[in-house]
């Protein structure tokens, strides 16, 4: 176990998180969640060492390991195996095996085995960087999204060996359906504090907006309750008769716990310029073949047709052709043979990340994203740019000075300014956190032309794929039908049981199995995917068990407040009369002080001194009953106001 305490940490004027406190408990896998920016992997830093914080501590037991991915990993080793060997215990040197299923789970080939680690692609290395860190008897991990560089295969591996750690587990992702899967808690960063709750992101976002929806009209409540009481006070300050009543209001508006309101956090937004289409297809290809090498040809005679709402998803290993695949509908290549053919008033818009490159680096995001589209009109460019998060100055920004997730979202900005029917995207949820990949995913599902995607997100695949072109086995074929379907028809080959090949439908042919094309998918294009709407609203009553429970609600508050409504109006009636009966008293005694009467100034100087602790008592009561009542009250009106909500 290692317990964080009090931790804080800022880089200038920006303060990432402050007196955060924690703990990872044995066996733990903890999901850390975050908007881009907000210190995730700043703390990672700092639990691994590597890093110091303006205050607090990170308790590690003695003897206990933590690993940490590297992103620019250091080799030392002359080959691959021997690197990722490196990684293992001297005890298990010689569990040679362990090594090459590691490095094969993570897409290396044995012919890449005896290859110099300096001579891997960036995103091999990083690989090789994972598998020597798996290999390693660490206690925990810590892993900073090391979906980055897997494709789908690697990673649905990765889910599984992750699942049979026997250690802790903190890893970021940008990948909601990989989270959701390994974790079983969820360490969030918001608003520069932290929380952790045991379950998954669905839960945990849920929570979080309830606290702050709650936190919200609390205020709101409290706010009212205090210009309420601030009313009463000046009224009725200069009553003598009542001076008790207010004092009691002033010391409650004194205990009242001042609430500021929530700083709003924004969000990235996603809408896409629609250009009507009338046609039944976006796309055809006809026997289109490509190679880079002749000895290596990626596509072979690959038809397809795409009709003019399709969403199809593109799937395989990483090298296999996917991103030359989209490059050759978007025009970017030239087929070798065969056509591609799209009507005149298909409009494309085309996200590949190396178009960063080809951006002009000394416009500003506002002149980039605008040259996409000089129609449009600033402010409509400005507002565009904002939805993805630069705001004010930083729409201001050069292009160079940009990060490479910045980069991106300004390439993604050039597509929202332009009217299109047919989005080409490879890749576009890396660089986006969690609740942009959200945004982005019902903006897809929301836009009235065709998608064909790369992605290997898994949650994106069950939620819009209704095609799959799927590469491999050195072979591209087209599946008819969902994500789902094809893990239950088909599956990768690496994942194939002892039943052997299942049937894979060939480009552009009918599935044997059914005599027809798969039905798409029913999609709402009015909000939320539907792959969510289950998941958000599982847990939630039905209509008539929600009016049962406020019913309930509604006489259990009666019973209670009541009493205490009735108490608090003969309190105030007797504090009323006990005034008046002091006032009373002090009169009597200056008449009786006047008239020389000595033993009757006596008799009621001890009745008026009974008299004023009765009444510091009553006050006493009254405002232990009032603010028991106020509490009450409001608890019950939140209750009231959290069945509404799930109501509508």
């Amino acid at each position: 176990m290692i317990a964080v305490e009090e931790l804080s940490k800022s880089f200038a004027r920006q303060i990432l998180f402050e007196s955060i406190s924690f703990k990872i408990n044995p066996g733990e896998r903890v999901g850390l969640v975050g908007k881009n920016g907000h210190g995730k992997s700043t703390l990672f830093r700092i639990i691994a060492g590597l890093e110091e914080p303006d205050e607090g501590r990170v308790v590690i037991p003695r003897n206990y390991r933590v690993g940490y991915l590297e992103q620019e990993p250091n080799f030392l080793k002359p080959t691959v195996l021997e690197e990722a060997r490196s990684g293992l215990p001297a005890c298990d040197y010689d569990q040679l095996w362990r090594v090459e299923k590691v490095l094969a789970g993570l897409g290396f080939r044995p012919e890449d085995f005896q290859k110099n680690p300096r001579q891997l692609s960036g995103g091999y290395q990083v690989r090789l960087n994972l598998a020597r860190l798996l290999l390693a008897d660490y206690d925990l991990l810590l892993l900073d999204e090391p979906n980055n560089y897997l494709d789908i295969t690697s990673i649905r591996w990765l889910e599984k060996f992750l699942l049979s750690w026997r250690g802790e587990l903190m890893f970021i992702t940008h990948d909601r359906s990989f989270m959701d899967r390994v974790a079983t808690h969820i360490l969030g960063l918001h608003r520069r504090k932290v929380r952790k709750i045991e379950g998954d992101t669905e839960k945990y976002y849920n929570q979080l907006a309830l606290e702050e929806e709650v936190y919200e009209k609390t205020r709101v409540n409290d706010e009212r309750k205090r210009k309420e009481l601030e009313v009463f006070i000046n009224r009725f300050r200069a009553k003598a008769r009542l001076a008790g009543l207010v004092q009691s209001r002033l010391k409650y508006i004194e205990k009242m716990e001042k609430r500021e309101k929530l700083e709003k956090i924004k969000n990235m937004e996603f809408s896409f310029l629609e250009k009507k289409f009338h046609h039944k297809y976006a796309l055809s290809l006809e026997n289109v073949s490509f190679a880079y090498t002749p000895d290596k040809p990626l596509l072979r005679d690959f038809s397809l047709q795409v009709g003019a709402r399709d969403r199809v998803m593109v799937i395989g290993p990483n090298g296999r052709g996917k991103t030359t695949l989209l490059k050759l509908m978007a025009g970017r290549l030239k087929p070798q043979s065969g056509e591609i053919t799209f009507p005149r008033s298909v409009s494309v818009g085309y996200y590949e990340q190396s178009f960063a490159e080809e951006m002009n680096s000394a416009n500003t995001v506002l002149e980039e994203i605008g040259s996409a589209n000089d129609q449009l009109e600033p402010a409509r460019i400005r507002q565009i740019a904002g939805s993805l998060l630069f705001e004010d100055d930083e729409a201001l920004k050069p292009i160079r000075v940009l990060s490479g997730g910045e980069k991106s979202r300004v390439l993604l900005g050039k597509i929202l300014v332009t009217p299109v029917n047919l989005l080409l995207l490879d890749e576009p949820t890396n660089h986006l956190d969690l609740e942009s990949c959200d945004a982005l995913l019902a903006a897809l599902d929301n836009f009235d032309g065709a998608v064909v995607m790369v992605t290997h997100n898994e949650l994106f695949l069950s939620a819009l794929a209704e095609r799959l072109i799927v590469f491999n086995d050195d072979r591209v074929t087209v599946f008819e039908g969902d994500y789902d379907s094809f893990l239950k028809k088909v599956g990768w080959s690496a994942e194939r049981n002892e039943a052997g090949e299942r049937n894979l439908t060939p480009a552009g042919s009918i599935p044997e199995a059914s005599g027809k094309p798969a039905e798409k998918a029913d999609r709402s294009r009015q909000g939320t995917p539907a792959a969510f709407q289950d998941v958000a609203f599982k847990f939630k009553l039905s209509p008539r068990e929600l009016r049962k429970l406020r019913s309930e609600i509604i006489i259990e508050k009666s019973r209670v407040l009541k009493p205490l409504e009735e108490k608090v109006l003969k309190l105030e009636r007797q504090i009323e009369e006990m005034e008046q009966r002091v006032n009373q008293l002090t009169q009597d005694i200056i008449a009786a002080s006047v008239d020389g009467r000595g033993q009757e100034v006596v008799r009621l100087s001890r009745e008026l001194d009974s008299g004023r602790k009765n009444l510091d008592s009553l006050y006493e009561e009254y405002t232990q009953v009032y603010q028991d009542y106020e509490e009450k009250s409001q608890s019950f009106e939140r209750r009231l106001q959290e069945i509404d909500r799930l109501s509508n």
